[in-house]
């Protein structure tokens, strides 16, 4: 007769025999789960539209009563915007692995936050999006599949906005709401004004401009923008925003005016948290500044934002009005810095776990 028995994950010994007839027991992990906004999959019209769809429906996305806003999204915004944004898509696109780099670098993220924690066989490193593939629910799945009962959710944003973090929460515990049997779960908190996230970002800025030819006269710290009325009902993204840049200020001896914080992408007609990045950008050429960089802290690796918008067009814009020198500082992305953060926050939130 053979006898079943569960594992005790601190041990791995034999805590006891199974009857017979009981289903077999799978050996018990921690999952650890990295999630980032999303992103199509692919440019055409109808993968662009179904994106879309998703993220500009989401409640804490666009606060506008749904009786209000679905005939417009619906209507107007899904009928012109997915071809443009399309064609954006199109110009930052990995063309080699056919996919957004925001899943390039979310996923080699996570396989290489698995291979830091190797030395625990029990973890289960895996990923998810918000919007789009793969979802979070699906990654849930597999996670209870392959015998999780412990969960740690990474939302990948280091300033905390209900646009974002709040929504990736709600949509986790929405999986959970699923599940008869639920696993314990906990959430990693943002980290703005983490000492290991504001050295990262220093280094970083450092290591770039010793490549540079030139000395930028100004850095520009651009966040992607809320409106300001989320903002007067509460939302903390602009302060833990600001607090990013004056701890990095702090750190690399900078004065104000020499690091300054922007916000972008608006959208819409409110008005949004100000001021805004392609402005700024076209008034310091047009008052005769020469020479600036520009970097994304409110991103975690790079993506549309930050490629299309700022690389790209906010260099332009720059150019056009008469300034010489710019340069767009890379996001953290999947380097020893960047992944120094996920991986000491993840520790932090696993302890008493491992």
């Amino acid at each position: 007769m053979t006898i079943q028995t569960t594992i005790d994950r601190s041990s791995a010994r034999a805590i006891g025999p199974l009857p017979k007839d009981h289903p077999p027991v799978k050996p018990r992990k921690t999952g650890v789960m990295l999630v980032n906004l999303g992103t199509p999959d692919a440019t055409d019209y109808w993968s662009m539209r179904r994106y879309l769809s998703e993220f500009l429906s989401d409640k804490r996305v666009i606060e506008w009563p749904s009786v209000l806003w679905q005939p417009i999204l619906q209507g107007i915004v899904l009928s012109r915007r997915p071809k443009k944004s399309g064609a954006a898509y199109d110009e930052i696109w990995n063309q080699e692995k056919n996919e957004s780099p925001l899943r390039t670098f979310t996923r080699s993220q996570s396989d290489k936050l698995a291979a830091a924690l190797s030395e625990h066989d029990h973890i289960h490193v895996d990923w998810a999006m918000r919007y789009g593939n793969p979802s979070m629910e699906s990654v849930v799945t597999k996670m209870m599949d392959a015998g999780c009962d412990r969960i740690v959710m990474f939302p990948l944003y280091p300033q905390y906005s209900a646009t974002t973090t709040a929504t990736v929460n709600d949509k986790f515990f929405d999986a959970l709401k699923k599940l008869r049997f639920q696993p314990a779960a906990r959430t990693v908190p943002s980290y703005y004004d983490e000492p290991i996230y504001i050295e990262a970002l220093a280094r970083s800025i450092e290591n770039h401009m010793a490549t540079l030819e030139f000395e930028p006269e100004v850095v520009i710290a651009s966040y992607h923008g809320i409106p300001q009325s989320y903002f007067r009902k509460g939302d903390p993204y602009h302060c833990h925003c600001h607090k990013t840049t004056r701890l990095l200020r702090e750190r690399l001896g900078w004065g104000e005016k020499k690091l300054i914080t922007t916000f972008q992408s608006r959208f819409g007609p409110e008005e949004w948290l100000q001021p805004y990045t392609d402005k700024t950008v076209e008034a310091m050429a047009r008052n005769g500044v020469k020479s600036i960089a520009v970097f994304n802290p409110g991103f975690v690796v790079d993506c549309l934002e930050t490629l299309e918008e700022i690389a790209g067009e906010a260099g332009e814009i720059f150019h056009e009005a008469g300034g010489e020198n710019f340069t767009h500082i890379p996001c953290l992305n999947d380097s020893d810095e960047g992944m120094a953060v996920i991986e000491s926050l993840i520790r932090r939130e696993l302890s008493g776990w491992l």
